[in-house]
């Protein structure tokens, strides 16, 4: 079953998912980042060439013709996932094919709009029996 992460408290979302990504990699996993928002998916495109600031984070869209072989992939649709490690939701709704990953990892940031749709989130994950912890990342802690 699924292992299910909320990272709540968050001031920045997309630097929150770097450093999920490096961590991940850190320890071997591959990574998949479900962010249908263009917009967003190409400013995390931006932030993964300079993150870590010491290295280069491999990465391409799930379109790119190395897709299969890099280790993390910013996927738009979540249609036939290329590896089932790690996903990473930036989308306000559930990923329809999380289940097929090992872990999963919800961001939710501090606003009110945001923590609601995390809310919603969570009590899908919860109504069909998985297991979720949750890490406060606010300011002192975590």
């Amino acid at each position: 079953m699924t292992q299910i992460d909320f990272y709540t408290q968050v001031d920045d979302r997309l630097h929150t998912a770097c450093r999920l990504v490096t961590k991940a990699r850190a320890r071997g996993l591959r990574v998949t980042v479900y962010c249908p928002d263009r917009e967003i998916a190409a400013r995390l495109d931006r932030l993964l060439w300079s993150h870590p600031p010491t290295g280069f984070m491999p990465h391409c869209s799930r379109d790119h013709r190395l897709a299969a072989i890099t280790p993390v992939i910013i996927d738009s649709t979540m249609e036939d996932p290329l590896h089932d490690e790690l996903l990473i939701n930036l989308h306000q709704e559930w990923p329809a094919t999380f289940s097929r990953f090992q872990r999963l990892a919800e961001i939710v940031g501090t606003d009110d709009d945001d923590r609601a749709q995390a809310r919603q989130r969570y009590r899908f994950y919860r109504d069909r029996g998985y297991e979720i912890r949750t890490h406060d990342l606010s300011a002192g802690t975590g």
